[in-house]
């Protein structure tokens, strides 16, 4: 019996026109051969301290910090904000790359700063071991250890520890949501939300919308492939990962703190996405899902004047002020 490919859902018209002038720089497959070449172009120049700054509103440290249960000190660029106007609460963030992309000021300029500015929040971001060289648990426990760490010190950089969430795009959405679970597992510090953008939760890669998205888009079904290989290997797919690697293989996702899911609808990780936060509804959590329709991976940052990509700001701001001023 052949199965057919359900035609994919169409590309909101001013992504599609941005997606179709990138087509040759940036190709919806990754394959592990590509993998050097595109931290090559990543390389370029980091952003500065300088940026960091914005005119003197924030102070910025690299912190090394003890790694968990042996494992090498890692990096937290942390972010304070040098005029506060009441209690500070803190954004710990996971950055996004795949699982083998980008470093700890991925995203923070274009986003988290934002934020910290709006709801008076310090900003930690995770420097982990990319795969492949560091497997799975290797960068979960480096974004473990890190959020450990934050919590113990939250009087040294001066938030208060019950105003303390996690956030994170793509992969580092996915690495987000699975440090919530060591959280809750652990005992660890307890987290005000988790905001999951779009995140990479499911390493089966079977869903309709990965198989529907397939050669098309930001991040298709072979890089998706690509980027689960290179966190598990071999195992990826296999009946034996654990949800602290994909968080969809989590059989209980009780006692989370709440959610903020997005994804677009025209992407691979639209399906795991909205079971992810389905899931949580059904556990009797509290979670938000938003899917932005004909929004490919990464829109918002790729077409940032988009009206949709506007709207998807909007949101996760509403949801903050939510969050923040309850």
């Amino acid at each position: 019996m052949t199965t057919t490919r359900a035609l994919p859902p169409p590309f909101d018209p001013e992504l599609g026109a941005a997606l179709a002038a990138m087509a040759d720089s940036l190709p919806p497959a990754v394959t592990p051969d590509m993998i050097p070449a595109l931290r090559q172009r990543g390389a370029g120049p980091r952003t500065t301290d300088d940026e960091l700054r914005r005119d003197g509103r924030f102070s910025i440290e690299e912190r090394a910090v003890p790694g968990l249960d042996g494992d090498p000190d890692i990096s937290l660029l942390i972010c304070r904000p040098t005029a506060p106007t009441g209690t500070l609460g803190c954004l710990y963030h996971v950055h996004g790359g795949g699982m083998f992309l980008g470093d700890n000021r991925t995203g923070v300029p274009q986003m988290l700063l934002d934020w910290a500015e709006e709801f008076n929040l310090v900003v930690v971001s995770v420097e982990y071991r990319l795969a492949p060289e560091t497997q799975h648990p290797g960068p979960v426990h480096d974004c473990y250890a890190g959020l450990l760490w934050t919590a113990e010190h939250a009087g040294e950089l001066g938030f208060d520890p019950d105003r303390l969430m996690i956030a994170g795009a793509s992969a580092g959405g996915g690495l987000a949501a699975a440090v919530a679970l060591m959280v809750r597992d652990l005992g660890g510090p307890a987290l005000l939300g988790q905001m999951l953008i779009y995140p990479m939760l499911d390493d089966r890669n079977n869903t309709p919308s990965a198989l529907q998205m397939a050669g098309l888009g930001i991040w298709d079904y072979t890089a998706n492939q690509t980027g689960w290989g290179a966190l598990l290997g071999d195992a990826a797919g296999g009946p034996d990962v654990s949800p602290y690697a994909a968080p969809a293989r989590a059989e209980d996702l009780s006692g989370l703190p709440p959610a903020f899911v997005e994804v677009g609808s025209a992407e691979t990780f639209r399906d795991e996405d909205v079971a992810y936060a389905s899931r949580i509804w059904q556990a009797g959590g509290q979670a938000e899902l938003h899917v932005w329709p004909g929004a490919f991976h990464g829109f918002d940052m790729t077409m940032p004047t988009a009206q949709i990509s506007r709207d998807a700001r909007r949101a996760r701001v509403a949801w903050l002020n939510r969050l923040f001023n309850a």
